[in-house]
């Protein structure tokens, strides 16, 4: 993307010697002698790899700062899910699969080794946080590599990599057990690793480059549904360059040799658990995705929705989402862009609108807000969309970034506006502020959706941004930047105090109050009743930690389990009922243990 992100203009109307007198004549000023004394520093081979570590380091620290607090599921049924999926990886036997269908095994491997190593559910969770910690950051050394390969000096790479690592969508999943943790790290590798591929070199050295873009896309399949996508272009941009020769043969072949392995890998993953999970189908979104995308009643719904996500997408990453998606289309047909740069700007942009358009045909045909304007799904794009819009922002002149930048906000502006007009009243109807963080925090409420507000405020980040670049020069893009590294950073905390912790909170009862209270522990089956609060029957199948959960009808003439030792039953509030009155006709032995009738529910024990 080089050579559309520089031009004539790049020195902004000044000559190479800054202070000159505009022809050239005059001497540059002598730096400062701190400076210099850097500048020998930064020449030692030791200086960046040890600069980057650190930053890893900080980045790492940073994360486990706002999440190492946590140690319980709070996101219902994703992460009850995958803990489920991981208590089988760890070698603990399967218990309830709380999202009643098999979702993919890829990050629950990951984070298997906290279930093998810790004896209870707080220790295990607090470890989750520590892995999503530590593969999360990698984020910051994957951001400064991207940015190198387009073409910025070490500490603007590293300048740039600092703030796309801080952003509050890339950090504010890493805090639950989710795979939005892992996923920018996959696509980052994929992407660098495609670039790669298809940049001048030796077939070896390209060939290990397609190796390594195949296992990523195959591992994201294994993480995630949206993994599926990453694939099919993976092996269309394989197929394509295999027949036109961008890239030596053997290389190309090299990559479908590896993405042929991470298939039948992920393929053997996923059969491995399905079979842990015998009674529970498969979560068949791809089926629901294709039947809606059919159905010409959904079509202009559909539609809205991908634009909502894709504004969502835009404002997110303070319009520069938006510049990248601008200056990706131009190269994909820009007659100077290189086979590196056309190939994998036409995936960026096909992987997000193909994002977006999925998960708008897969959602529920509801009025929840979430279901217009989604953050998650294209969020694992922010740090790719964003290192690219801020290589524009280092190095094009003031004429290529301001067309840009127009163009971005025209797309920002017609995302929004085609949302808000068909939408209308229900973007005010059931909202839940853990879905839309992003656009809550730049309209500085968090009472609700406010479409407007968020766009302003999104484009005065951008704005402010433009007008010191434009104003100043190169000269000060390193410190806006900086700037730009610790609003992300003030927005990630904010994010979290005003979200991500009260959403915690208020799961905290279901998750770890009820089993107290009712006196769970080791050795314990449990019952849960289908009536029993959601959120608990969620948890419990991860609280309930040394032993197992089923969920059944009893109350009702289930029998339950010969090994289970205790049944959680729902029961009325109305003053004056009794704790027996949840089961008129218990089974002989059954007798009730624990019960709070204010919360609603009831434990019996057998014996």
């Amino acid at each position: 993307m080089q050579p559309l992100i520089d031009s004539a203009h790049a020195t902004d109307g000044r000559t190479l010697k800054e202070g000159g007198d505009g022809n050239g004549t005059a001497e540059p000023k002598a730096p400062p002698a701190a400076l210099l004394r850097l500048r020998v520093l930064a020449a030692h081979r030791w200086f960046w790899p040890a600069a980057v570590l650190l930053g890893y380091l900080a980045q790492t620290a940073f994360r486990l700062s706002l999440s190492i607090h946590n140690y319980y599921p709070s996101v219902h049924a994703d992460e009850d899910g995958y803990l489920a999926i991981a208590r089988v990886l760890a070698g603990k036997p399967a218990s309830e699969m709380p999202t009643g269908v098999i979702i993919p095994g890829g990050y629950p491997l990951l984070i298997s080794p906290a279930l093998r190593i810790a004896d209870n559910p707080d220790t295990a969770y607090h470890l989750i946080m520590v892995i999503n910690a530590v593969l999360n950051a990698l984020v910051f050394p994957l951001a400064f590599a991207a940015a190198r390969r387009l073409g910025l000096s070490r500490p603007q790479a590293f300048l740039a990599g600092s703030a796309v690592a801080l952003v509050p969508p890339v950090i504010f999943y890493s805090q639950f057990v989710m795979t939005d943790a892992v996923l920018p790290v996959l696509l980052l590798i994929w992407l660098i690793s495609m670039h790669g591929w298809l940049s001048p070199g030796s077939t070896r050295r390209r060939a290990l480059y397609a190796a390594a873009m195949s296992l990523a896309a195959g591992y994201s399949m294994a993480t995630h549904d949206r993994g599926g996508v990453v694939v099919a272009l993976t092996a269309l941009a394989l197929l394509v360059v295999l027949v036109i020769g961008w890239a030596p043969r053997l290389a190309s072949l090299a990559g479908l040799g590896a993405l042929a392995v991470a298939y039948l890998g992920t393929k053997l993953l996923d059969g491995y658990v399905t079979a842990q999970f015998k009674d529970v189908p498969g979560a068949g979104v791809g089926n629901k995705v294709f039947d809606n995308l059919e159905n010409g009643k959904y079509t202009t719904t559909i539609v809205v929705r991908t634009l909502g996500e894709l504004w969502y997408f835009m404002t997110s990453t303070y319009g520069l989402g938006a510049i990248a998606f601008v200056l990706c289309v131009v190269a994909v047909f820009h007659r100077r862009s290189t086979a590196a740069d056309r190939v994998v700007s036409f995936v960026m942009v096909a992987l997000l609108c193909g994002t977006a358009l999925a998960s708008a045909a897969g959602l529920a045909d509801d009025n929840r807000v979430d279901n217009w304007v989604y953050a998650r799904y294209c969020a694992v794009l922010v740090p790719v969309f964003m290192v690219v819009g801020l290589v524009v922002l280092f190095r094009a002149g003031k004429r290529r970034l301001l067309q840009l930048a127009a163009l971005g906000t025209v797309v920002v502006g017609i995302t929004g506006l085609a949302v808000t007009e068909y939408a209308g009243r229900k973007l005010n109807v059931w909202i839940i502020p853990w879905t839309v963080p992003d656009a809550q925090f730049l309209s500085s409420t968090y009472d609700g959706l406010h479409m407007g507000r968020t766009t302003f405020g999104a484009l005065a980040v951008l704005g402010a941004c433009l007008l010191l670049r434009v104003v100043g020069g190169r000269r000060i893009i390193a410190a806006v930047v900086g700037c730009l590294t610790l609003f992300a950073a003030y927005a990630t905390v904010a994010v979290t105090n005003n979200i991500a912790e009260p959403h915690s909170k208020f799961r905290k009862y279901e998750a770890v109050g009820l089993p107290k209270e009712a006196g769970l522990g080791k050795g314990d089956n449990v019952v849960l009743d289908w009536d029993l609060d959601w959120g608990s029957r969620m948890s419990l199948a991860f609280e309930v930690y040394w032993g197992r959960v089923w969920t059944s009808n009893v109350k009702n003439g289930n029998t339950p389990p010969e090994s289970a030792t205790a049944i959680l039953l729902a029961v009325s509030k109305d003053p004056g009922t009794k704790p027996e009155s949840s089961w008129q006709k218990p089974l002989p032995g059954w007798h009730v243990a624990k019960y709070n009738m204010e919360r609603g529910w009831v434990l019996w024990r057998k014996g």
